[in-house]
């Protein structure tokens, strides 16, 4: 049975640190920055958590399973 993870990165440090993982998530993948990840890599390889955190788009796009919310519009004073 397939599972899935989704992350739900909140405010300004959630969504700073949330930034962060994935990044380390997709270097240790082998995900480029565009989502592609590189034909010498094979997907599922005995790696079930590739799929666990990563969804692949129908262009062949890895994107990550995740929110990021931050209602800090302007990050001013309030005034």
């Amino acid at each position: 049975m397939p599972r899935e993870c989704i992350s739900v990165h909140v405010g300004q440090a959630g969504v700073q640190m949330g930034n962060t993982c994935w990044e380390l998530y997709c270097l240790e993948h082998g995900i480029q920055p565009d989502g592609q990840m590189p034909s010498d890599k094979t997907i599922g390889g005995g790696d079930d958590s590739f799929t666990t955190f990563f969804c692949e788009t129908g262009a062949g796009k890895h994107v990550p399973r995740a929110i990021f919310v931050d209602l800090d519009f302007g990050g001013g004073t309030g005034s």
